[in-house]
């Protein structure tokens, strides 16, 4: 089997709305996610910063690879099942977020992620909690 990240990058492949995003992958292991996304005006609302919904997507995506990397043996996906997200500052065009995603609980049937973006600043966007469904 691939490793990790060589996994994550291949995922990206079956998530087109990855790809919209721009998203690219840092790291991928079980044990935490890593990627970045540049802000750019497509993505933005108002005031030429990062659309909440952009955030929200960014952080879903890096936990349902976190919790596909962690599917255990005969179970073919996962699937969202509840996130709430803590906007905590913006994010503004031209900026790159950086995403990380670890797992605060892993189960046979259930995964919680929790997601923290920050700007290349190293200013805090969000900060997203998701629980992943395991598809049998």
């Amino acid at each position: 089997m691939s490793d990790p990240s060589e996994q994550a990058a291949r995922l990206l492949a079956f998530i087109p709305f990855a790809d919209t995003l721009g998203l690219t992958i840092e790291d991928a292991s079980p044990e935490r996610v890593s990627a970045t996304l540049e802000v750019r005006e497509a993505l933005c609302t108002t005031g030429s910063i990062l659309h909440g919904g952009a955030i929200m997507a960014f952080a879903d995506t890096l936990g349902a690879i976190g919790a596909f990397l962690n599917l255990p043996e005969g179970a073919r996906s996962t699937t969202t099942i509840e996130s709430k997200t803590n906007f905590l500052g913006p994010a503004p065009v031209g900026c790159v977020v950086r995403g990380e995603t670890t797992p605060i609980h892993v189960g046979r049937r259930m995964s919680v992620w929790q997601t923290r973006l920050t700007t290349d600043a190293g200013k805090n966007v969000a900060l997203i909690t998701q629980s992943q469904l395991v598809l049998s």
